[in-house]
């Protein structure tokens, strides 16, 4: 059973996958003498993306893991710290952050002793569940590390905030950065270009962005999987689509290169949205009372099966060969079988005969994934499909602006995240501007020009199949910044910006707009993003 190496950067589209698998990430830069020497919180899929796209495309080096699963922490050190046959170094292993944190705290008290002690982290990678980025930020922020935490920062609006003041002051020596990854990739670096550097359609008046999250990809994550319930973790909006109101805001705020104007703040957004397909009003009439894919009389007919995702689809279950995502969430240790098709199915399929009735704790339930639950019968209660509508006025320039125009336009943004559709996570993008349009999708660039009727394509390099090359972008950036730091003598605010590209204000605004936009869901009204701004996060 050889590694299904084009599944390996997780849930993007498995067509493109096999058509694109001869893409290959960017060279690392030029190693430092003494380069970044990083940590992972958390050897699950991100955590492994993150330490794979370091060892590919960055000059950091993997140096410590900390994770709680005893096979996820020992595959991850031989793989990417330690090798198959020497055992840990002292310092490069622990059973979870806290572990570290003593461990460090103590290394470095011996260490302004005078003593002799192991080489510390420069940096760290927070790759656990949403629920837990905040209590870990703030458990290694006394540390003096640089970090860069998986997206989302964290699952409340006062978590969030209470990051923010916490990571402010230190801001003057330490780098932070979101996993936004979406940033970074080669195509919306271009996009943004296009946009605001070289203003091929003039002013953009109106941008309606899709993502399409994918039939059975929404159901592994957001109806059986981490992701399914807003009271454990958080909305679908943040825990899928905060990436995507991210680069809205990234390409309607940010003032144009050179510019010295302010970034231009959306006035209102409003939301509509609900679970419209993943609920028991929708279940087929042939499944009855079933509750679990593998004792369900409609199982064979289903898109849904268990079996037919995780074990017999001709894309991605263990029959085909693959041992990475999705399969290695279901079963983390699918490697340990060695090839073996029939031993891996024969561990896989317990898994999905779980299930639970009503005398199953509700502790128990909230405390794991359902993978061979039935669809129709899941407790999800997260959105299948939501539209936010965000929208800019005018806005006076001020006379320190040397921009022609005096003014800038009104214009707005609409996002549309949708769960069934056969396209997956290949978002698609409509730029609506005074001179021409742009029809942007995960490989090309469209431009019509209204004045001379030319159509342009761009068809930006693609680094490789996670978020087209983001993951490598961001990993790449966030440790060349912790290398000027650590090596050239730069200041970290310069390496923040030249570099990581986002201010942690950014990092705020964009995750408060979720919130904002999840309030107007609720209340079913338009909300004024000034007052609520100043309202529930004010001055920092």
């Amino acid at each position: 059973m050889a590694p299904h190496n084009v599944l390996d950067e997780g849930p993007a589209d498995l067509e493109q996958n096999l058509a694109d698998a001869e893409i290959r990430p960017p060279s690392p830069p030029p190693m430092s003498v003494e380069p970044p020497r990083l940590l992972i919180v958390g050897a699950g899929s991100r955590g492994r993306t993150y330490a794979r796209c370091s060892l590919q495309s960055s000059n950091g080096i993997i140096a410590a893991v900390a994770e709680p699963d005893d096979y996820k922490r020992q595959d991850f050190g031989s793989k990417f710290i330690w090798g198959k046959t020497t055992p840990p170094p002292d310092g490069s292993s622990f059973r979870n952050w806290k572990e570290f944190v003593a461990w460090e705290t103590d290394r470095q008290k011996r260490q302004n002793a005078g003593e002799a002690v192991p080489k510390g982290v420069d940096a760290v990678f927070i790759c656990v569940r949403d629920e837990m980025h905040h209590d870990v930020i703030l458990g290694l922020a006394p540390l003096g590390l640089h970090i860069m935490c998986e997206k989302p920062l964290a699952t409340t609006l006062e978590d969030c905030t209470n990051i923010y003041r916490t990571l402010a002051p230190l801001q003057s020596s330490k780098v932070f950065s979101i996993g936004h990854v979406m940033r970074y990739s080669p195509h919306n670096m271009m996009l943004r270009k296009l946009l605001l550097e070289d203003k091929v359609i003039g002013d953009i008046l109106s941008v309606h962005h899709t993502e399409p999250v994918g039939f059975w990809h929404f159901s592994h994550s957001y109806v059986r999987g981490n992701w399914r319930k807003e009271s454990i973790t958080a909305p679908s909006l943040l825990t899928k689509s905060c990436h995507d109101i991210d680069i809205l805001l990234w390409l309607m705020c940010s003032p144009a290169p050179g510019s010295h104007a302010p970034e231009h703040l959306p006035t209102s957004v409003t939301s509509n949205g609900s679970l419209q397909f993943f609920k028991k009003s929708r279940k087929p009439k042939a499944a009855g009372n079933a509750t679990n894919c593998l004792s369900c009389p409609a199982e064979k007919d289903c898109l849904y099966s268990s079996k037919r995702i995780y074990v017999g689809s001709k894309h991605m279950g263990i029959e085909t060969g693959n041992v990475r995502w999705p399969i290695s969430i279901v079963l983390p240790d699918i490697e340990s079988f060695g090839g073996d098709i029939e031993q891996a199915k024969a561990a896989i399929l317990p898994k999905l005969a779980e299930d639970y009735d009503e005398t199953t704790p509700q502790e128990v339930i909230d405390s794991k994934n359902w993978f061979g639950r039935c669809v129709f019968e899941s407790d999800n209660d997260v959105c299948d499909e939501q539209v936010v509508v965000m929208t800019w006025s005018d806005d006076p320039l001020s006379d320190l602006d040397t921009a022609a125009n005096s003014t800038r336009g009104a214009k707005q943004a609409t996002f549309h995240m949708i769960a069934q559709t056969k396209k997956q996570c290949q978002r698609y993008t409509y730029v609506y501007g005074t001179e021409g349009e742009i029809y942007a999708d995960s490989k090309t660039i469209t431009i019509e020009n209204f004045q001379t009727g030319a159509t342009t394509t761009y068809a930006p390099k693609l680094e490789s199949l996670g978020h087209g090359g983001g993951d490598h972008g961001l990993t790449r950036q966030f440790v060349l910044a912790v290398d000027r730091v650590k090596n050239a003598g730069w200041e970290a605010p310069r390496a923040q910006k030249e570099f990581i590209g986002c201010s942690l204000e950014e990092i705020i605004r964009s995750h408060a707009m979720v919130f904002a936009a999840e309030e107007a869901r609720r209340l079913g009204r338009t909300v004024d993003w000034k007052a609520w701004w100043d309202e529930n996060v004010g001055s920092m």
